[in-house]
């Protein structure tokens, strides 16, 4: 019998999926629209890439479904793995409902004491949104190992691209032919981790930023976590991710359920920046997105570290004001007993050593400045030196009697029970009332290693817990906004994003290093939810001093801010970072609301980000050296994304000398206009850059 067919169809992208009547859903098609398919097309479709046997193989053809298994014929990694008793779990299901439009499709399928619903939503961007829900319908307990979203590829995929990282060099992307057998990224780390996948991508051959057809995946999952390829000789190339669970971690009670989180899947045939630009249409469609200006941030850890002073934090807090800062955060180090990193996490009142009256006098100073207030806090960690821990051993995560090594001098607490979770909301809403919070820094420094409670893995639902903490603080506060960190970049994924307002891409502001780490975490974020900062002269991670020109140009593409005590600057360095708070205050409607391109350079040493305005009426670029060329003469520089019937005058909106030997068009702004034809094709000679150099222009169409 011939399956129904269903297709989604968003934005140029296609999904065609067979139903048959026994079994699960089977995509037949992910890629590029088909346009509509009636159903004596559709059934010719079948037909034509319907699969013939295999040598020395199963006696016919079989289908590979969005959960293939064994009974199926897959003999890569499956898509669903457990055990009832000690009876494996390999179903055979039965469609027992189907429904959908061309954005959604919504399956149903049951098995002997087993029911299982695949999601598949279409956005309008054309990222398809892939969850199961497993339900336990029988009368023992179902025990789960693999639940993971799949979907098949194009078979001229022969590369593949993911990241791996460190701390304060987060997402280095990493590329690898296309290689035979299963091959899975497994993260246990407890959270995203600084050497995260971020994005499993596999393409044709040579894909760069703007060339080539790639189909890809990213798991919205902050805890452990599946990214994998199965290439088997006798199938199609499947692309798919999931949450990793740990043995006996995930039980589905009788009568209960589990649903996975999101695994977004994006199809490009314009290379990596197109994925990107699907990627930025899906998170800006979200109904949660920043929706107001992203405010100019003063976060004061490198400026004070431990060392809290009001005296200090008031006049750092008037000279962030004059300069243009909106928001002043105030960082680690004002609660009980936190004089340095070895005690006082989990005790969340103010310390009366260094604030006898409480916060009051520097928040007071920061409103009337008028800037908004924001506080970091660490709250799903607990150091063993606290009144919390002395108090409650047993609400740990990772049992002390495990002898379970420390990180940073602290442990984990366990979100997912429900005293602990009363505990830390009503801790943190008493400290967001009280002092009119705008702003919380949602912190958490180390992997959890052993986490366990009760002898039994417990980093899903610890995870799940704190986003449902996450959820119910916000509910509470609605106007309240949260920045996901994790020390630095080692949770940003589009699943804690779903809770918060931006992330910390990295723990280092170095300029030179956060050229490249922006630039990857432009793959899956816009520049708006990326917390770009100024940081000070010498690096505090790389011990590297470069220009204010550089750190001004390398944190304007992001939403801007300052790691730095600006009572030491000079008058000089306080005007030029006006200057370029001023002009990120001006352009960041279009910063903030662009598509991000990455065109080529020419040039090995030099990186280039371009950022065009919707109506296509404005641009951004940004073009910086990091290390020496081996040409004197600088590269055109194409600008991609522009009206190619448009004429675009070019200006600088930073202030500041050009580098010597600056080419001609730059000696007369007042006349440089230039077809949008030309800055595409040909594109502008720009000046001969040092290392740690940059220069931004700005593009504004004249007719």
């Amino acid at each position: 019998m011939t399956p129904d067919v269903h297709v989604l169809r968003a934005a140029g992208v296609g999904v065609v999926v067979a139903l048959p009547q026994d079994g699960l859903p089977e995509v037949v098609h992910w890629g590029r629209d088909l346009g509509p398919l009636g159903p004596a097309d559709a059934r010719r479709l079948l037909r034509s890439v319907a699969r013939p046997g295999s040598p020395s193989a199963l006696d016919g053809p079989w289908p590979l479904t969005v959960l293939p298994g064994e009974h199926d014929g897959w003999e890569g990694r499956p898509g669903l793995a457990g055990h009832v008793g000690r009876r494996a779990l390999l179903p055979r299901w039965r469609r027992t409902g189907a429904d959908g439009d061309e954005r959604h499709l919504r399956v149903t399928a049951e098995a002997t004491g087993l029911r299982v619903v695949v999601d598949l939503t279409l956005d309008p961007s054309g990222v398809l949104a892939v969850t199961h829900e497993l339900h336990n319908t029988g009368a023992e307990p179902v025990d789960l190992a693999i639940l993971e979203a799949t979907l098949p590829v194009g078979d001229l995929a022969a590369e593949v691209m993911d990241f791996s990282g460190r701390w304060t060099r987060e997402r280095t992307p990493q590329r690898r032919p296309l290689a035979q057998g299963s091959h899975a990224r497994e993260s246990r780390r407890g959270r995203t981790g600084h050497d995260s996948p971020l994005v499993l991508a596999l393409g044709t051959p040579g894909f760069d930023e703007s060339r080539g057809e790639l189909w890809a995946v990213h798991l919205a999952w902050s805890g452990d976590a599946v990214h994998r390829v199965d290439a088997l000789p006798e199938s199609r190339t499947v692309l798919g991710a999931g949450p990793l669970l740990r043995p006996g971690e995930v039980t589905v009670e009788p009568g209960a359920a589990f649903r996975t989180p999101a695994a977004l899947f994006v199809w490009s045939d314009a290379g990596l920046d197109g994925l990107g630009h699907r990627f930025h249409r899906y998170v800006r469609g979200r109904a949660g997105h920043p929706r107001r200006p992203r405010p100019v941030t003063l976060n004061t850890w490198e400026a004070v570290y431990f060392d809290h002073d009001l005296g200090k934090l008031t006049q750092l807090a008037r000279v962030a004001a004059d300069a243009g800062v909106e928001r002043f955060v105030l960082d680690d180090g004002w609660f009980l007993g936190r004089r340095d990193d070895s005690a006082g996490l989990g005790d969340w009142r103010v310390d009366p050593e260094p604030w006898p009256d409480g916060l009051h006098p520097l928040v007071d100073v920061v409103r009337e400045q008028g800037m908004e207030f924001g506080l970091w806090l660490e709250p799903e960690m607990v150091s063993l030196d606290s009144e919390l821990a002395r108090a409650h051993p047993d609400w740990l995560l990772q049992p002390i009697e495990n002898e379970v090594r420390p990180w940073r001098n602290q442990y984990v607490l366990d979100v997912s029970r429900a005293d602990v979770f009363d505990h830390l909301l009503k801790a943190i809403s008493a400290l967001v009332t009280e002092y009119r919070l705008d702003y919380v820094k949602w912190d958490q420094n180390r992997d959890l290693i052993e986490a366990v409670t009760g002898g039994r893995a417990n980093v899903h639902r610890h995870t799940a817990a704190v986003y449902r903490l996450l959820a119910a603080l916000r509910d509470r506060h609605p106007g309240l906004e949260i920045e996901a960190c994790a020390s630095g970049g080692a949770r940003v994924d589009l699943g804690v994003l779903e809770h918060t307002d931006r992330v910390w891409a990295s723990d280092t502001n170095d300029p030179v290093e956060r050229l490249a780490i922006q630039r990857w975490t432009e793959l899956l974020l816009p520049p708006e939810l990326v917390g770009t900062h100024v940081g000070p002269p010498v690096a505090h991670t790389t011990k590297r001093a470069t220009g204010l020109d550089l750190r001004i140009a390398v944190a304007l593409l992001g939403h801007f801010g300052i790691e730095w005590d600006l009572t030491e600057c000079t008058p000089d360095e306080l005007d030029r970072l006006r200057a370029g708070i001023a002009a990120y205050r001006r352009l960041r409607p279009l910063l903030h609301s662009g598509d991000v391109h990455h065109p080529p350079t020419g040039d090995a040493g030099t990186s280039a980000t371009v950022i065009v305005a919707p109506d296509r009426s404005r641009a951004v670029v940004r073009v910086a050296r990091s290390v020496t060329g081996d040409r004197a003469l600088p590269a055109l520089q194409r600008v991609p994304g522009l009206d190619p019937g448009r004429r675009y005058r070019v200006s600088l909106p930073l202030p500041g000398p050009l580098p010597r030997n600056a080419p001609p068009l730059f000696e007369a702004l007042d006349d440089a206009v230039v077809p949008g034809a030309a800055l595409g094709s040909v594109g502008l000679r720009l000046p001969l850059l040092h290392p740690a150099q940059a220069v931004v222009l700005e593009l504004d169409a004249v007719d």
